[in-house]
């Protein structure tokens, strides 16, 4: 056994660029490659695809793109590759896979690891009753119920790859499972190597977002603006306690340093000493992240506080339907004549709604970009010469939303002056796949094991019970005499994201001197007034909506927003359902700081 597993991750979600896997077999020395297609809004979109034919609901361009070309070099280099591009159907994904490999007479094997699906016995759950997860809602109708995933783990995908498989296909597993499966196959750790899979969980979840560990979406853009072109994927040299490098292919574009990893750790990742896998409830709280070298950082102090004895479960289900336009003004007094526009499009079809005796729109968004628009009491206030009024409805019924698309278009004529766009066809309304997220015991989940052996039935990973981690002392602000006021982005990197309907925006210090003051600057009111504009509640800094969490580590904090995406990303009407943007609305924030301690960090740069 080599000392090192050397990962390759060469997807971060579905629709991500094709260039990753011929990248990495150049770049040599890979035991694995890695990749992650699946997000909420993924299994939504492949519910519906299954729902319309019985052959579809995985990521085919998993077998045409990132597959077919590159079979013959993956034999010949011997690199085992790890997918859930099986989606809601894996077994067709290897099912077309598998005739690929007999087309270019290869000898591949592999295997596919199901039992995530739950749909069959949606009945049952429905008598069981979950309530939502995050917002204790009651299950939505049986009827309307299109999926139900559980998050699967790492061990049975690591049992195929025990059984000889070169190919593993899963359906929904953590993103971080692909990874984790590579590392419990070389390395031989038990359910009881809590650590250690707590350090490989981790490098799976810098892996499973492709080049947002590389230099992709971060904060100092500007470093690695001339190379994003050929920027390289990740690349994570796993060692036997857990800890890990990362690194990417040399010559590649991009970065890694300390603030890309640190803001890929960040990342949705909720509570960062309760980070709840499959395998192993993760403390990421006290990871030290240390650049050993150009584009090289170790990264170490992951612990493990047990096993969960439950898989979140995903369930998707159908809840109206929605649709949107975008319409652009331009010249004088433009928000004024796109917010007028706005109101009156919506006042036209209520009007027709009250005369057709059907009921309002269940949800409305007017959001008037190029108005600071998003920013909401940080807004720096002016008359707009340009900007692009976004009008979005939801509806239990498709012929509402159908209306409020007709009469927008249709009030071009009688609208203030200045309307423009570019645009191909009217939008048509879309289904809305509204989420619900529960847990499901492990003993209720039956995973089986297909490969050229036979079908296994595959137990699930079971261990200590999990613990609660002790919180850290908090940062305090020290004295100081000379206080000047900066924007974050002086002080700090940070990344944005989310879990359901639930903000996540991580901050990381760039010197760990600067965290006090970072600490006491991001305050629960001081949050407020940042984020209020998008959380429903009146005082949420008093309501637990918003959340702080400090990782002594990294000097970093992590922030959640309860209730901040009006629904989350597959049902939300906003124009950032997904909470990318909200980081940089933190960033231009202003932070009190010792003014002679910003001086002495800015003469080592």
């Amino acid at each position: 056994m080599a000392k090192h597993l050397r990962i390759g991750g060469a997807r971060g979600f579905w629709g991500d660029a094709t260039a990753a896997t011929p990248q990495l077999l150049a770049a040599g020395g890979l035991d694995f490659i890695v990749y992650d297609y699946l997000a909420e809004i993924t299994m939504a979109i492949l519910a519906r695809a299954r729902a319309k034919d019985a052959q579809s609901g995985f990521a085919a361009d998993f077998v045409s793109a990132a597959m077919a070309p590159n079979l013959g070099e993956i034999a010949r280099q011997g690199v085992r590759i790890v997918s859930n591009a099986g989606g809601v159907n894996p077994g067709a994904c290897a099912a077309a896979l598998r005739a690929e490999i007999a087309k270019q007479g290869l000898a591949l094997r592999v295997a596919v690891v199901e039992g995530d699906d739950l749909l069959a016995g949606r009945a049952a759950v429905a008598q069981a009753a979950p309530r939502d997860m995050f917002r204790a809602t009651t299950l939505p109708p049986v009827e309307k119920i299109a999926s139900i995933n559980a998050y699967l783990g790492a061990f049975p995908i690591a049992l195929a790859l025990d059984r000889g498989a070169d190919i593993v296909i899963t359906g929904r597993c953590v993103d971080s499972a692909v990874t984790l499966a590579a590392a419990i196959h070389h390395f031989g750790w038990a359910s009881t190597d809590l650590d250690a899979l707590a350090g490989g969980s981790l490098a799976g979840h810098i892996l499973e977002c492709g080049p947002q560990a590389t230099g992709g979406n971060f904060t100092d853009w500007r470093a690695v603006a001339d190379n994003l072109a050929d920027i390289g994927y990740p690349i994570a040299e796993i060692h036997a306690d857990g800890s890990f490098e990362v690194s990417k292919p040399a010559g590649s574009g991009g970065l890694v340093s300390r603030g890309t990893v640190g803001e890929q750790m960040l990342y949705e990742i909720g509570d960062p000493q309760a980070y709840l896998l499959p395998d192993v409830a993760c403390d990421f709280s006290d990871v030290t992240l240390v650049e050993t070298g150009p584009d090289r950082v170790l990264v170490q102090g992951a612990r493990g506080l047990g096993v969960p004895e439950s898989y979140k479960t995903c369930l998707t289900w159908h809840d109206g339907f929605r649709a949107g336009h975008i319409f652009t003004f331009y010249g004088l007094e433009a928000e004024a004549k796109a917010q007028h526009f706005a109101e009156t499009v919506l006042a036209r079809c209520r009007t027709a709604l009250q005369r057709m005796q059907a009921p309002d729109y269940s949800d409305v968004s007017v959001e008037l970009l190029g108005a600071e628009s998003q920013f909401g009491a940080m807004r720096q206030t002016g008359p707009q010469r340009e900007v692009a009024a976004k009008i979005a409805v939801r509806h239990p019924d498709a012929r509402a939303v159908a209306l409020f698309l007709k009469e927008a278009t249709g009030m071009g004529l009688a609208t203030p002056p200045g309307l423009s766009g570019f645009a191909g066809a009217r939008p048509k309304p879309s289904p809305v796949m509204a989420l619900f997220s529960y847990l499901t015991p492990k003993e209720q989940v039956q995973i089986r094991l297909l490969d050229e052996v036979g079908k296994l039935q595959c137990p699930a990973a079971k261990g200590p019970a999990v613990i609660a981690a002790p919180r850290p002392p908090l940062p305090v602000q020290p004295e100081a005499e000379n206080i000047t006021q900066v924007p974050l982005i002086e002080l700090a990197w940070a990344r944005s994201g989310d879990k359901g309907d639930i903000a996540n925006i991580g901050v990381m210090a760039r010197d760990p001197a600067l965290m006090p003051w970072i600490w006491e600057g991001l305050t629960p009111a001081h949050l407020q007034r940042v984020y209020g504009l998008f959380l429903p509640d009146a005082e949420p800094a008093v309501s637990g909506a918003i959340e702080r969490f400090y990782l002594p580590g990294s000097a970093s904090m992590n922030i959640l927003l309860h209730g901040a995406l009006g629904g989350g990303g597959t049902s939300s009407l906003r124009n950032d359902p997904q909470a990318k943007g909200y980081g940089q609305l933190l960033l231009a924030v202003p932070i009190a700081v010792d003014a002679d301690l910003l001086a002495r960090l800015r003469g080592k740069e």
